[in-house]
């Protein structure tokens, strides 16, 4: 009698990326309390071959993110055609994120004002400072809304590819796909070489990504053995502040709008959607996530034209987290400085930080520089940002994770409103995207 031995199923990529992550926590948490700072811990491991490995793979996907997101871009603008269609799309998508981003600052001023975070800190400002930041504080809004969206159009476009500003890369894109669109035939070979240079940096993607585990498990290790525990309970509403805004954006505002507006399970959507958020709070990178949320979403039945669109689109202007980050940290260091904050100052808060979350680069912890901007709105102590700098690295991982939540529920929306939803396949009971990938 023959035995036929049984293949034995190997774990898929999310599978290992999670274990990495676990594996990753318990080894930082476990180095920085029961491993005495030595040679060994500190320069071999931690500064060597954790910073070597984890940086080495951001970096690695770092390389990907200008040519993967302006070829996507060009090849999901032109593959729409209908430049009718694709403006509609692109002014509803822009207006959802626009909206969930006032609401996300909201939200987190709100949360902020009850838990009142940084209150009894009774820290002292600068009194030329505060003067200062005051008089400063209108002009310096003003300048920043009129530089921001003039930044948007480029006066060097390859200075603007070599450079990485995304915005600039994203009208550049949006563009050259709608004037490849409306010249048809004619521009047969460039759709072609652009088609081309996309599915090339699919493939370079999935080749960075096979090692995504040791990445993970590395940038993990390295943050939790360098903070531990002790400073986040240090910080506990403030951190409390930033993680319960953060969830009340995910499950109420994401999950409402998916099913109240698109009609779309919510939770068949974030079980599916679950291994890329892993992916992107291990990573704290946006833009290093848009590949595989591009990928996930055509495994969930989202049309492949309207992912390559609306998802670097999002990972560039949409983002909530960062913008929940700004308004919690804004009641934070008022409360700490003991500076009242006003019904017009929210206001000018929830428009400023909406403006600073719409320039801010898919990258990690780049909120901290924008926040400047929100402080200087209100007429805080800048010098207030050095009290989370230390903690932010995990708060920037979980709102990084809600952003990229959030890019992907608007981009299902759009794609059943316009027909280019598949919804056989999306309640089907395994998405293949991550696994086979």
């Amino acid at each position: 009698m023959v035995t036929v031995k049984k293949k034995r199923k190997q774990a898929g990529l999310t599978t290992k990326i999670f274990f990495a992550l676990l594996a990753g926590i318990i080894t930082g948490v476990i180095m920085y309390y029961f491993v005495p700072p030595s040679y060994v811990r500190d320069t071999v491991f931690v500064d060597g071959i954790f910073h070597f490995i984890g940086n080495g793979f951001i970096r690695g996907m770092q390389m990907l993110v200008v040519p993967l997101v302006f070829a996507s871009l060009v090849t999901g603008t032109m593959s729409i055609g209908d430049t009718k269609k694709l403006g509609k799309i692109g002014v509803r998508t822009v207006a959802f994120y626009m909206l969930t981003t006032a609401l996300a600052i909201a939200i987190a001023l709100g949360l902020a004002s009850l838990l009142r975070p940084g209150m009894g800190m009774n820290l002292v400002q600068n009194a030329e400072q505060a003067a200062d930041a005051a008089a400063n504080a209108a002009a310096s809004a003003d300048v920043s809304i009129v530089q921001t969206l003039l930044e948007i159009i480029p006066k060097n476009p390859v200075a603007s590819l070599a450079e990485g500003n995304m915005l600039q890369i994203i009208f550049i894109a949006i563009i050259v796909g709608i004037l490849m669109a409306k010249m048809g035939e004619r521009a047969t070979s460039m759709a072609n070489l652009f088609t081309e240079l996309n599915d090339l940096m699919m493939d370079m993607t999935m080749l960075v990504m096979k090692v995504a585990p040791f990445g993970v498990f590395c940038l993990v290790a390295k943050t939790f053995s360098g903070i531990g525990f002790e400073v986040l309970f240090s910080m506990l509403l403030y951190v409390g502040g930033v993680i319960g805004s953060l969830i009340i954006q995910c499950l109420f505002v994401y999950m409402g709008i998916l099913q109240l507006v698109g009609g779309i399970n919510p939770f068949i959507f974030l079980k599916k959607f679950l291994p890329v958020m892993g992916f992107a709070f291990s990573t704290a990178s946006s833009n290093a996530t848009v590949p595989l949320s591009i990928n996930t979403l055509k495994e969930m039945g989202v049309s492949k034209q309207v992912s390559s669109f609306t998802v670097p689109l999002g990972a560039t202007i949409n983002m909530d987290g960062t913008a929940i980050m700004q308004g919690v940290a804004v009641v934070f260091v008022a409360n700490a400085y003991n500076i009242p904050l006003t019904a017009v100052d929210y206001l000018t808060v929830i428009a400023t930080a909406t403006l600073a979350s719409v320039g801010t680069a898919g990258i990690p912890s780049v909120g901290l520089v924008t926040l400047s901007m929100v402080f200087n709105s209100v007429g805080l102590p800048v010098e207030g940002i050095a009290m989370i700098m230390g903690i932010d690295r995990i708060l920037d991982m979980a709102r990084t994770a809600i952003n990229v939540t959030g890019d992907a529920a608007i981009t299902a929306i759009m794609a059943k409103k316009n027909d280019m939803f598949d919804k056989e396949r999306f309640l089907q009971r395994k998405a293949k995207a991550t696994d086979a990938s």
